[in-house]
């Protein structure tokens, strides 16, 4: 369902955000891709940026600022996983592997956050909504479709995230090679190896963004500064594509195939 109206169950990824050096270019480059609106925000909040389509939130941009004595963060999208209840979650990671990058913070009245590295060291957020509970519309073009966990230690990460979310990882039916993140019985991911990666590549979290038009979409990215990482290809679930926007963030696109009848 496009319109999301009611908060993601507890493990469900809820929200990406992007952080980067130069948010306003990034701000262009992804209202030219998407059709995203929006504006830097109050500076209560650094600035953090939510953008949206059809007026409605889709994901967040941010100006990537360094903490204390440590550099500013990388250019990277990041997948939010909902809770019920941030500091929960946190022991939870914790106690089994994982490690706080971030500690669990108010973001004003609108929620609590922490960011965290999975035993495999792939980067994730956990956001427990109080007055905002994520995007509201995904799976449409524009919008977020899929979220992948890309893992050199498939076997940990099962443990873990059942251990530290609930989260439930099992090999698809159709696709063994290719695993499936469930919560409460129902696909709202997926995970794989590292197998199909370059050589060297770390643990990740990927999002997937939906489009009509995957070809055209990669020509309008790199003419606009983007770079491409994977060409488009058919596969079966679809014809996709990743890039990096002009600062390095990277992305995937996708035009999922049609839905079978019946």
């Amino acid at each position: 369902m496009p319109v999301v109206s009611t908060p993601y169950p507890p493990g469900t990824p809820c929200w990406v955000d992007l952080t980067v050096p130069d948010q306003q270019a990034a701000l262009d480059f992804y209202r030219d891709l998407f059709g995203w609106q929006g504006q830097r925000g109050s500076e209560e909040f650094g600035g953090y940026a939510v953008l949206t389509l059809k007026d409605k939130p889709v994901a967040g941009i941010m100006t990537a600022m360094a903490m204390g004595d440590t550099p500013p963060p990388p250019t990277v999208w990041t997948t939010y996983l909902a809770s019920a209840d941030a500091e929960a979650t946190a022991t939870r990671i914790t106690a089994n592997g994982g490690t706080l990058l971030f500690p669990v913070m108010d973001v004003g009245t609108i929620g609590r956050m922490l960011v965290a590295a999975d035993p495999t060291g792939a980067v994730f957020g956990v956001w427990q909504p109080l007055e905002f509970f994520g995007a509201q519309i995904v799976n449409e073009p524009g919008a977020v479709i899929w979220n992948e966990l890309n893992t050199s230690d498939i076997k940990a990460a099962t443990a873990f995230y059942k251990a530290a979310l609930d989260i439930d990882i099992a090999p698809m039916p159709e696709m063994p090679e290719y695993h499936g993140l469930k919560v409460d019985g129902r696909d709202v991911g997926g995970a794989q190896g590292l197998q199909h990666h370059p050589e060297g590549t770390p643990s990740h979290w990927a999002t997937y963004f939906a489009v009509d038009d995957v070809d055209s979409t990669v020509d309008a990215a790199v003419r606009a500064g983007g770079s491409l990482l994977v060409p488009a290809m058919d596969t079966p679930v679809g014809r996709m594509g990743a890039l990096t926007d002009p600062q390095g963030g990277a992305f995937w696109l996708i035009k999922p195939q049609p839905m079978q009848a019946g």
